[in-house]
């Protein structure tokens, strides 16, 4: 059976059982036409599970609401003006939307909302040909304008309208187009990769949210990297994120050191790799990903020629974490986000001090200090960013993390690492001083956490004679 036949099974099966039978009955005898669009269409055809349902439908919001509420669990309001009404049914959530026929203003980036009448009208609005697919029930009449079937088969992403003007209307569809180039494995028309790299100036009218939530889907897809490049080639990364185009920017013809882009790109593919062995059931990791595409963004503005032609970035790891926290700001991620991000670029090179000479005990609990709760994101980020051709090398590394996460772990099993803290507490600091709560009980207390990582577990008497022989010399 050929993939386009096992889709129309597939979406065979869907259209006739609830809710999709339910909701295609109900319009039906309205007079009104529903059909199936879009993500659900696409999906099917590649052979993926369909879950949410997104519908156009020629009734307008009031008849929608009116039509779904006896089938549905729960009704509610996405977006009135914009003719979408949602519905629970069951375990599925679907989306109803009246065919729109709206254009951008230009300037304010809100839609001009006009309700269409036919369903080719409402889909050549619709971002991408393999987007503007629909399925018309309740029967199987796939409908398909612009040859978004034949994209999707081929692997090609083009817009249903000519691209300058889809572009224009929504210049986020700019970004979405990288992200489909990564997701669905697609090659950009010639036309459409044209008018992304001459209108990537118009991104810059976008709000940071939404900018920041595209993005994320980017990095989230299984195989990212494509669509990352073209982010970069199109001219879109210098504007929204230009630490990452600077990398491209800074090849060194003469081979004096790696290509940082390139490299930065196979860390990301190897941390991807590397959490799907270590949490194959976990959410994808968008922080671990931001982290290993801008571990390195620090090197070109710390670049220097050394006598003999050595090129050195020395605290690039400092200077891109600084980097790296204030582009995330401005793209309005998450404080956690920006925090973790920026902790795991300043800390990407401790490890190499290990793989040269060892470490003591005490060096290890304060690698495990300072890493916190980001330490499985660094052992991840710290293995991918070794892509040295040198296998004897790349070995010896791996070596050398091995053991120190052994040491980690064997620690971790007789001092509990992760919770590292002082052999007295705040209140007990309080009572052999004889103090009440000031800054001297801080300063205590990070000297005894010093001793506790410099010495492991002193116990609360050892602890005590040390605190009282530093409080006597204060």
């Amino acid at each position: 059976m050929t993939r386009v036949a096992q889709a129309l099974d597939t979406l065979a099966t869907l259209v006739g059982r609830s809710p999709v039978s339910d909701l295609a009955s109900a319009f039906d005898a309205a007079g009104v036409e529903l059909s199936l669009v879009g993500g659900p269409v696409r999906d099917a055809f590649l052979g993926k599970a369909v879950n949410d349902l997104d519908f156009a439908t020629s009734a307008r919001p009031e008849q929608i609401e009116q039509l779904v509420r006896p089938i549905a669990d729960a009704v509610w309001d996405v977006g009135r003006e914009f003719g979408t009404i949602a519905a629970q049914c069951g375990e599925t959530t679907v989306e109803i939307t009246t065919y729109r026929a709206d254009s951008y203003d230009g300037a304010s980036r809100k839609p001009t909302v006009e309700f269409g009448d036919s369903l080719d009208e409402d889909l050549i609005r619709r971002d991408f040909t393999v987007n503007a697919m629909a399925v018309r029930v309740p029967g199987l009449v796939l409908v398909d304008p612009y040859g978004g079937l034949t994209d999707l088969m081929d692997g090609v992403l083009r817009t249903p309208s000519p691209p300058e003007v889809s572009f224009a209307d929504d210049p986020l569809r700019m970004l979405r187009a990288c992200r489909f180039v990564a997701q669905l494995g697609a090659t950009l028309e010639a036309e459409t990769a044209r008018a992304l790299s001459e209108m990537a100036p118009r991104i810059e009218g976008i709000s940071a949210e939404r900018v920041r939530d595209e993005l994320v889907k980017l990095l989230s897809t299984a195989h990212p990297r494509e669509g990352v490049e073209a982010f970069v080639d199109s001219g879109l990364a210098h504007l929204v994120l230009p630490e990452l185009a600077l990398l491209r920017e800074e090849r060194d013809e003469h081979r004096r050191h790696k290509d940082v882009y390139q490299h930065s790109l196979t860390v990301l593919e190897q941390a991807i790799d590397l959490e799907a062995q270590r949490f194959p059931d976990q959410p994808v990791d968008v922080t671990l990903r931001i982290a290993a595409l801008l571990h390195d963004i620090g090197k070109p503005v710390t670049k220097k020629f050394e006598p003999g032609g050595v090129v050195t970035f020395h605290h690039h790891d400092v200077v891109g974490a600084k980097m790296a926290k204030k582009r995330l700001k401005a793209l309005r991620f998450d404080n956690n986000t920006v925090d973790s991000v920026s902790s795991l670029i300043e800390l990407h090179l401790r490890f190499f001090g290990y793989a040269d000479q060892g470490w003591s005990d005490s060096a290890v609990r304060r690698y495990v200090r300072d890493a916190g709760d980001e330490l499985q994101r660094l052992h991840i980020l710290t293995r991918a960013d070794v892509t040295t051709r040198n296998q004897q090398k790349a070995d010896r590394l791996a070596f050398a993390y091995d053991d120190l996460e052994e040491r980690i772990d064997q620690l971790s099993k007789k001092e509990e690492l992760q919770a590292m803290r002082p052999d007295l507490n705040g209140e007990q600091i309080m009572e052999i001083l004889g103090i009440g709560p000031s800054r001297a009980v801080g300063q205590a207390y990070r000297f005894l956490l010093e001793l506790r990582i410099d010495h492991g577990p002193l116990g609360e008497d050892a602890a005590r004679e040390q605190l009282e022989k530093w409080w006597a010399e204060q």
